[in-house]
């Protein structure tokens, strides 16, 4: 897995988390597990690739950009 698709993968998760009502605790919580899942698998793709970040509120920050630079990258195509 590349970094960018690990990125696209975590940041889909923390926007359906963010947009999943409070009520909704259960289906919350499911889509919580999975994002800290993947901001595990993010972070170790960053490793691997050998890209070091301070923490995970830096490690978010990447994945955001990467994401965004994708984005970018196609509206210009």
């Amino acid at each position: 897995m590349t970094p960018r698709e690990a990125a696209r993968i975590y940041v889909d998760l923390v926007r359906l988390e963010e947009s999943i009502p409070q009520q909704d605790w259960h289906s919350r919580q499911e889509v919580t597990m999975l994002r800290s899942k993947y901001h595990d698998i993010f972070s170790d793709v960053l490793r691997q690739a050998g890209i070091a970040c301070a923490d995970r509120f830096e490690a978010t920050r990447r994945a955001f950009e990467l994401v965004e630079e994708s984005s970018s990258s196609r509206k210009q195509s």
